[in-house]
């Protein structure tokens, strides 16, 4: 059973971006959202209820969320965790995809602009900083959408057959990435899983 959170138990957020509903599950730009479902799995919690609009589960002082609000409004049930919660912007790691970086590559920053994401756009907009940690999961293959509604069909598409494997380790070692942040802090996380 998940522990109950309320403020001053949190010490660390870690945030899945993603769509709700089961026709988004599969889709490249849920790999947020399975992270965090890795995570709850790993240590015998479910993801659930609905604190601020998001699944959410404690184990210890880590929350795990998944926003319910759809990608593009993110920020606005992150906001309320923060504040429900009362943390730091700096203790919340957002986990998301990133349509730049080759499928299976991670890239975790502690600060930075959105880069055309909308999930993380709406995010920093709403916490009035740059300053989030994000781990940016990569989705992209060699032959990139150039845009528009090919881009939004291509992140809206399930990884190919060949991509499956590939993307199941790369959501595993994020899991683990996360897991280093929040045990051995933003450098050792970076040392290990940048690159």
């Amino acid at each position: 059973m998940a522990e109950t959170a309320g403020p001053g138990v949190v010490r660390h957020l870690v945030c899945g971006l993603g769509n709700p509903g089961a026709a988004y599950h599969h889709t490249r730009h849920n790999v947020g959202f399975r992270v965090v479902e890795a995570l709850a799995q790993r240590h015998g919690v479910m993801l659930a209820g609905s604190l601020c609009r998001a699944r959410t589960a404690a184990v210890g002082s880590l929350l795990l969320a998944a926003p319910e609000t759809f990608m593009n409004r993110s920020g606005y049930a992150l906001r309320c965790l923060v504040e429900r919660l009362g943390i730091e912007p700096q203790q919340v790691l957002v986990v998301y995809d990133e349509i730049h970086l080759t499928l299976g590559r991670l890239r975790l920053r502690s600060s930075g602009s959105p880069a055309g994401h909308r999930g993380m756009e709406s995010i920093l907009e709403n916490l009035g900083t740059d300053q989030v940690p994000r781990l940016r999961l990569g989705i992209g293959r060699d032959e990139e959408p150039r845009g528009g509604q090919d881009l939004v069909d291509f992140v809206l598409s399930p990884f190919a057959p060949q991509e499956r494997e590939t993307a199941t380790a790369m959501i595993e070692r994020a899991a683990d990435a996360c897991e280093t942040w929040v045990e051995q802090g933003r450098d050792a996380a970076m040392q290990a899983f940048n690159g």
